[in-house]
């Protein structure tokens, strides 16, 4: 067993990258949720109370005991803790009525308390690749038993029976009930190397880098994500330089995603060619009219070249793959590529190139999630770079053009980037995770999901 569990990791570890670029670390919060939702969703208890009562082929009947049938099933009350290195430990508490025909005639009822407990371990699936749990071990131990035979009866006589017939009953009855709920969950990974979709430019594949791990407080996944191009190509992730790894000061036990800043980055190169632009409307937000005369307000050769104000074409070109950066609380897109002004003319004639100026800008990302994606909104931080390339005005200060520049870029250029940007970013699809709820925190160079989720 121990050669295949390692042939399998090895199997897994040759196709993905060795650094993730996103680690989910789930407390008992979620996994508590999961299987109480598995065992709500398959009604598995009263699924076995009912089959109890019919004849199972190879099922030896139960001396003393007739027209065996389980009713009254309480709520269970499910309780996890991790097993470090292993899985879940599994306790169901719960309880029900064992009713028939008993050995010495007339109907008897049995009202018994139970625990049910069992190991999930934590293994890989031989033919997906992808996590599953198994249960080992699974027990059924009594809390209380109660029963209406007659107090008259010797004790040891009552006991005897009682105690021979729950140990036969309640093994075969109570422990497939746990296999059943792990059906459950175990689906719930089942989407989790799905290709998901970036609008029309790509897909996002969330590949295990390893086999998820459990702590005494924690499962933790890492992912080493694929980013591919429409066309099939692949955008590598960039070298990190460092280890990733979740932050103190988050509750113990208390579960989270983090995306590294290099993973974000990647997936924005997806939208590259979205952010270049043609501008060509006269009035922009606050701007003044976007013509050369206001142009000549700034550059004075522009009045001389152009007596008569023409309207204004600018075209924006992103000529290096956008970059995240983050700093606790504060994350930065940086935008490098050239910017490029226009003076109109007549219908049918091409517009006359003013000037090109090389640039290097960043935006503030302000985050959030909406269903299970993550999306940025973004301003303008700093324009840090301008400097001219070629000019059909003659020679010009970069200095004089920073304040008309900044300002176009944050009326202009920024709406058209937060557009692009409702596309979202597809976030890691298992276990029902609803991120809505989740609270964002910027950290040094990753952006942090905390998901502590509660029972309803």
């Amino acid at each position: 067993m121990l050669r295949i569990l390692f042939l399998a990791l090895c199997g897994l570890l040759t196709h993905t990258r060795a650094d993730p670029g996103a680690l989910l670390r789930l407390g008992l919060d979620i996994m508590n949720r999961e299987v109480q939702s598995a065992m709500d969703e398959s009604h598995i208890l009263e699924q076995m109370a009912a089959e109890a009562g019919k004849k199972q082929p190879g099922m030896k009947p139960i001396k003393g005991i007739t027209n065996l049938k389980v009713k009254d099933v309480q709520l269970p009350v499910i309780t996890l803790s991790f097993l470090p290195g292993v899985g879940i430990f599994q306790c169901v508490s719960t309880g029900m009525t064992i009713t028939g025909k008993s050995f010495i005639g007339g109907n008897m009822e049995i009202i018994v308390v139970l625990n049910i407990t069992a190991t999930n371990r934590l293994l890989q699936d031989e033919k997906t690749g992808l996590p599953t749990f198994k249960s080992e071990g699974c027990e059924v131990v009594l809390v209380s038993v109660k029963t209406n035979l007659p107090s008259n009866m010797l004790p040891k006589v009552v006991n005897k029976f009682l105690d021979s017939t729950l140990h036969k009953v309640l093994p075969s009855l109570m422990c497939p009930a746990i296999d059943a709920v792990l059906v459950y969950v175990n689906r719930k990974w089942a989407n989790l190397n799905a290709p998901m979709p970036v609008g029309q430019m790509g897909i996002v594949k969330y590949v295990l880098t390893s086999m998820p791990t459990t702590t005494a407080n924690y499962l933790q996944v890492a992912f080493s994500p694929v980013v591919q191009q429409q066309e099939g190509n692949t955008i590598q992730l960039a070298d990190a330089g460092e280890a990733l790894e979740f932050p103190e000061g988050y509750a113990e036990g208390s579960s989270q995603l983090l995306l590294s800043a290099t993973f974000l980055t990647t997936e924005l190169a997806l939208l590259q060619k979205s952010f270049n632009v043609n501008v060509q409307d006269m009035k922009i937000g606050k701007l003044p009219p976007q013509t050369t005369k206001t142009l000549a307000g700034f550059i004075p050769k522009v009045a001389k070249a152009y007596p008569k104000p023409k309207p204004l074409v600018t075209q924006i070109r992103i000529n290096k793959p956008p970059k995240v950066t983050m700093k606790t609380g504060k994350s930065l897109l940086h935008l490098h590529g050239t910017l490029e002004m226009f003076a109109a003319r007549r219908r049918g004639k091409a517009p006359v190139s003013l000037f090109l100026l090389e640039t290097h800008f960043n935006l503030k990302i302000h985050y959030s999630v909406r269903e299970d994606r993550l999306l940025m909104l973004t301003s303008l931080d700093r324009l840090l770079s301008l400097s001219r390339e070629s000019s059909s005005i003659g020679a010009f200060s970069e200095k004089e053009l920073t304040g008309f520049i900044t300002d176009y870029l944050q009326e202009a250029y920024v709406p058209v980037v937060n557009d692009v940007l409702q596309v979202g970013f597809p976030l890691p699809d298992l276990l029902d995770i609803d991120y809505n709820l989740a609270e964002l925190d910027i950290v040094e160079n990753a952006l942090v999901l905390v998901l502590d989720l509660k029972l309803d």
